[in-house]
């Protein structure tokens, strides 16, 4: 087993990346500019700001920034604030329970999920997650996607994590918050063999059912079963902690549960981010609200396609 490596910020692969674009007169990736603008929405979404008040805030004209949130988003500024509202974040918790409670055709998935990505997981035994990852070999790389930089990590047997960051010292922080859950393991920075997870993960026409994406979950017992009814919550669609509890047969259990969905450790494919507040507020993240946001507008604009 080699020792823990220090954090290293790896470069991807161009061929394999997700469609992100650095068009020239962005000075950096989509994301960059549309996280300055989903977090002025955030704030002042009760105001309905115009155009162009969030175009200025972004630093473009209002032509330009329309067009670079529709390439990144797939729908309009005006559609991604809908998004983001009170009201459609209670509208997403619409019979919240009886979603965690529906029998799925094919594994965790069905054909009702016509925009999700479809999984196939397996979870570490009790044993095998109490080595703390003894054993264990893992490949990570840091790729572009739609929302920031990801911090891809796998195993042989698949995806055993993702996080994301906004480069510099958050994405070493990101990578040791990732490795740090498994210090007994071997890591090897490998951008070339993870990219091609990022490209499956983050590109919704390469979601397959015939193909599944294939993860591994290492957690307690408890905090896979968390996870796994988090991989039950279709696009479009939200769950409350309390749910999540009940369904589990633990209606006491709903703190614990909070803290099983904040510790998951593959971010967007075993979506904590569908978990909000009773009332609809979003609850926290553990990548930033902001990110939250941006991940629910997003879906949004999936499902209507």
């Amino acid at each position: 087993m080699s020792a823990h490596p220090q954090p290293q910020i790896v470069s991807s692969d161009p061929a394999i990346e997700p469609a992100v674009a650095t068009a020239g007169e962005d000075n950096g990736p989509d994301y960059t500019r549309v996280r300055r603008a989903v977090e002025f929405m955030t704030e002042n979404w009760q105001d309905q700001p115009s155009l162009e008040a969030i175009a200025a805030h972004a630093g473009l004209s209002p032509a330009h920034f329309q067009r670079l949130f529709k390439r990144w988003a797939g729908i309009s500024p005006k559609g991604f604030l809908q998004a983001i509202t009170l009201d459609h974040a209670r509208a997403l918790l619409r019979d919240s329970a009886s979603v965690l409670d529906t029998t799925y055709e094919v594994g965790l998935s069905s054909p009702a999920r016509l925009h999700d990505l479809f999984v196939d997981y397996e979870a570490m035994t009790p044993g095998e997650y109490k080595q703390r990852g003894d054993g264990i070999e893992m490949a990570y790389g840091f790729h572009e996607c739609p929302f920031g930089r990801a911090l891809i990590m796998a195993t042989p047997r698949g995806v055993s994590g993702l996080a994301f960051a906004d480069g510099g010292e958050e994405e070493e922080a990101a990578l040791a918050d990732m490795t740090a859950r498994w210090p007994k393991a071997s890591f090897t920075a490998d951008p070339s063999h993870t990219g091609s997870y990022a490209g499956r993960i983050f590109t919704p026409e390469l979601w397959q059912e015939a193909d599944p994406l294939k993860i591994v979950l290492i957690g307690t017992d408890f905090e896979i079963r968390v996870w796994e009814a988090l991989l039950q919550v279709p696009m479009g669609r939200a769950v409350t902690y309390s749910d999540i509890a009940l369904h589990l047969d633990n209606p006491k259990a709903s703190r614990a549960v909070g803290s099983a969905v904040g510790r998951n450790p593959i971010s967007f494919v075993v979506p904590c981010h569908r978990v909000l507040r009773k009332g609809g507020g979003l609850g926290g993240y553990h990548w930033g609200i902001t990110r939250k946001r941006a991940i629910i507008g997003w879906e949004a604009a999936q499902v209507a396609a």
